[in-house]
C-alpha cells in the first residue's frame, strides 16, 4: 500500500525575514494583485517561485531558486524528518484544529488503487505546473491526501511532537495560525512508515499536482544524477480529523441568460420548486443538507429553492452510486446539462461557468451583473469524498474546497536525494 519516508526539506533560513511573509496560499487562488501584495511585503515570498510571470516565466524561476540558494536564503535539511503541520481557525464562530504530517510519498499510478482520486482535471493546469518542475526541479507545494488510522498510531506520535517547542507559529490575514514541528526521532518515523504502509491515500487538494508529478516521472527516460522523480511531497491528514472542514463550490452562470420560468418548466419533473425571501438562503440550504437541495438566484430579494423529489432516477451516465448520489453531479446532470443544456466540454472549458466557494460573492456576482444567475449547493461530505474514490469514479470539477488551505513555501521539496 502506501510508501512514504521522511523529507529531506528546502525550507526559508532566517535570512529571507518572517516566515510569515514568505509564505503565499496556492497558486491557483492567487490573484494578480494578490501576487504583487505578496512580493510587496517581501520580495523573497516563495510566490516568484510557485507563480512566476513572463514570457519565460519557468526558466525564471530556476533562475530565482538558484540565487536563493546561493544567498542563503533557502537551505536544505541535512537531516530528513516528517513535519507536523497544524492549521487552527474557526468558521461561523466554531474554532477548529487541523493536523496532518508532511512527507515523501512514493508515486503510483491511479489504478494501482494505492492513492485515489476523486475529482476531474484540467489539462492546461497540469502543463504549466509541469513546465514549473522541470524548469525548478522542486515540489514548492504540497498536495493535500487523507488517510484512515483506527489504531491511532499516528496520532499518539504526532501528540508527542507538539507538545514541544515548534519551528514556526503565525497568524495569517485570515485569521488561520499555522503551527510547524519536525519530528527526527528513527522510532517515530519507523511507526509512521508503517502504519501507513497498510493504509491508501485519497487526494483531497492537488489532483493536478499529483498528475504532473506522475507525467513528470514518466517523462524522463533517465533520471538526472541524484534524482528522485519517484516521490512527490505530500501532506497527509487523518479522515478522522475533526479539523476536516469542506466548504461548498457554488456555481455561477455567465454569458448565458436562465430565468426562473425556464427552470420550472425543465426542473418540474425532477424537483419541488418553491420560492423564499434572499435572507432564508442559509437556513434553507443547511436544512436540506442531508438531501439534495440547491438554491436558485437570478436577482431579487427572494431566491428558488429546488429539492430533488423522492424517486427522481439518480443513475447519471451509468456511473457508480456514490458519484449520482452527490449534490454536485444532480445539479450538472438534471440542471446544468439537462435543463440548460450546458454540456461536460463547456463546463471544462467554464465557457458559461465559474465557481466560488463564497456564498455573498455569489449572490453579489448576480447583483451587479457579473454573473446572470447563481445556483448555491451544500458541501460534499469526506465520506462521499472516500466513497467515490473507492468506486473508481472522480467527481464533476471544483466539487470540493477544503479549508484551510495549507501555505505553500512552509516546507519544499528538491526532487534530489
Amino acid at each position: 500500500m502506501a510508501v512514504i519516508k521522511p523529507i529531506k526539506a528546502l525550507k526559508f533560513t532566517e535570512k529571507a525575514g518572517n516566515i510569515a511573509d514568505c509564505v503565499c496560499p496556492p497558486y491557483d487562488i492567487i490573484s494578480e494583485s494578490e501576487r504583487e501584495a505578496l512580493i510587496a511585503r517581501n520580495e523573497n515570498n516563495v510566490v516568484r517561485l510557485e507563480l512566476p510571470i513572463g514570457e519565460d516565466r519557468y526558466n525564471e524561476a530556476g533562475k530565482t531558486l538558484n540565487e536563493w540558494l546561493d544567498s542563503g536564503v533557502l537551505a536544505r535539511d541535512e537531516k530528513a524528518g516528517i513535519y507536523v503541520y497544524r492549521e487552527e481557525f474557526a468558521v461561523d464562530s466554531v474554532e477548529y484544529c487541523l493536523t496532518g504530517i508532511i512527507c515523501l510519498v512514493k508515486l503510483c499510478e491511479f489504478s494501482e488503487k494505492i492513492v485515489l482520486p476523486h475529482e476531474e482535471t484540467l489539462t492546461k493546469a497540469k502543463q504549466d505546473r509541469l513546465n514549473l518542475m522541470r524548469g525548478t526541479g522542486c515540489n514548492f507545494s504540497s498536495i493535500y491526501s487523507l488517510y484512515n488510522d483506527e489504531s491511532g498510531n499516528i496520532a499518539s506520535v504526532i501528540g508527542k511532537k507538539t507538545a514541544e517547542a515548534p519551528i514556526h507559529r503565525f497568524t495569517d490575514e485570515e485569521e488561520v495560525t499555522h503551527t510547524l514541528w519536525k519530528i527526527e526521532n528513527e522510532s517515530d518515523i519507523a511507526v509512521i512508515v508503517d502504519t501507513l504502509a497498510e493504509k491508501q491515500l485519497f487526494i483531497a487538494d492537488g489532483h493536478h499536482r499529483y498528475e504532473t508529478a506522475l507525467n513528470y516521472k514518466n517523462g524522463l527516460s533517465n533520471a538526472p544524477d541524484g534524482a528522485d522523480p519517484d516521490h512527490v511531497m505530500m501532506t497527509l491528514v487523518d479522515m478522522d480529523d475533526k479539523g476536516l472542514v469542506v466548504f461548498p463550490t457554488h456555481r455561477l452562470i455567465v454569458d448565458r441568460k436562465v430565468t426562473r420560468d425556464e427552470i420550472e418548466r425543465k426542473c418540474e419533473n425532477d424537483f419541488n420548486i418553491s420560492y423564499l425571501p434572499l435572507c432564508d438562503l442559509r437556513a434553507a440550504l443547511k436544512k436540506g443538507e442531508n438531501g439534495h437541495t440547491y438554491a436558485f438566484y437570478n436577482g431579487g430579494n427572494d431566491f428558488m429553492l429546488l429539492e430533488l423529489k423522492d424517486g427522481a432516477a439518480r443513475n447519471i451516465d451509468n456511473r457508480s452510486d456514490a458519484y449520482s448520489d452527490l449534490d454536485v453531479s444532480i445539479l450538472h446532470s438534471f440542471v446544468l446539462e439537462n435543463a440548460l443544456g450546458i454540456d461536460k466540454e463547456n463546463m471544462a472549458n467554464q465557457v458559461n461557468l465559474r465557481y466560488t466557494r463564497s456564498m455573498d460573492e455569489a449572490i453579489e456576482s448576480v447583483k451587479n451583473g457579473k454573473a446572470s444567475a447563481a445556483f448555491l449547493i451544500n458541501a460534499t461530505k469526506v465520506s462521499q469524498i472516500k466513497a467515490v474514490a473507492l468506486a473508481g469514479d472522480k467527481m464533476p470539477q471544483k466539487s470540493t474546497y477544503f479549508y484551510p488551505k495549507l501555505k505553500t513555501g512552509l516546507v519544499m521539496n528538491v526532487l534530489k536525494k
